[in-house]
């Protein structure tokens, strides 16, 4: 009977034990900011949808003519400054954002290297990783040089900057009603090319310059470093698993997605033009 009593005692407190270490599990996955990764989940998706409909037009001739105009500038600025968002949100959470920056820098060389080798399209000068790599460099410099971005109202201004800088590529700055062109001695030559300074005979398939994306980036980490501070709204945090049954099968993908996404950004077209090649010749 004592063997028994003690053998349930036991069991019991292996339950409870179990039950403890489940919680605790539970608790620590519901601390990461699970809206980041399903975010960027849908930007993924969103971006493989994008170059199957590019390499279908520009590479195998295929008649598409809603991609082209509004349509085409809406779609990519939509995924582009996503990313470029999301990557100045996640400034607040990186362990080691020096080295975070030097991997994506080295990536984007890789991916220049690639494209130019391959010859399928333009090669890839000063893209989309260059840029996450560029303005999470400037902003780690930023950051040592004792410059800190903290705030609604710093995030604004910020914005701001980014939305008057957004023609300076094509030698001008917005302002509302009106536009302010730039000295044309700015883009005599390409050596400014990586901060957003280009001749017109500048060609790349994906451009994104420090400038003006430097400044979405710095407004996102701005935002994000108050909201950590005041504390991030529990719905931000909650698990995946802790869904309704219909959302949870649509979430639990695209977290995953979004906790893989520069994985999938690089072997994406590589696998969009084998099954385009396979069934479009």
């Amino acid at each position: 009977m004592q063997r028994m009593q003690r053998a349930e005692s036991t069991e019991h407190t292996d339950h409870q034990d179990s039950a403890a270490q489940t919680g605790c599990i539970e608790q620590r996955h519901t601390e990461r900011i699970v809206i980041f990764d399903l975010i960027r989940g849908c930007a993924v998706i969103s971006m493989v949808l994008f170059h199957l409909c590019y390499d279908l037009v520009m590479l195998f001739g295929v008649d598409l003519p809603w991609f082209y105009g509004p349509v085409q500038t809406f779609w990519r600025c939509s995924i582009s400054w996503t990313f470029i968002a999301l990557a100045g949100c996640m400034v607040c959470f990186s362990k080691n954002n020096a080295r975070r920056a030097a991997k994506l820098l080295a990536l984007a060389l890789l991916i220049f290297l690639v494209t130019s080798w391959a010859q399928i399209d333009d090669p890839i000068n000063f893209g989309i990783i260059f840029c996450l790599g560029a303005c999470g460099a400037i902003s780690e410099a930023l950051r040592r040089a004792g410059l800190r971005f903290e705030g609604y109202c710093c995030a604004a201004g910020l914005l701001a900057a980014f939305v008057i800088c957004l023609p300076l590529s094509s030698g001008s700055l917005f302002l509302g009603i009106t536009s302010v062109a730039l000295p044309q001695a700015l883009y005599q030559n390409d050596v400014f090319a990586w901060l957003g300074f280009v001749t017109p005979q500048f060609v790349s398939g994906d451009y994104y310059p420090v400038l003006p994306h430097l400044f979405l980036y710095l407004a996102a980490y701005a935002f994000c470093a108050q909201l950590q501070q005041q504390g991030f709204p529990s719905w931000t945090k909650q698990c995946v698993s802790s869904f309704a049954t219909p959302l949870r099968i649509v979430a639990r993908p695209l977290q995953s997605i979004g906790q893989h996404a520069l994985g999938v950004y690089l072997v994406h077209q590589v696998v969009l033009l084998g099954i385009l090649k396979l069934f479009l010749g």
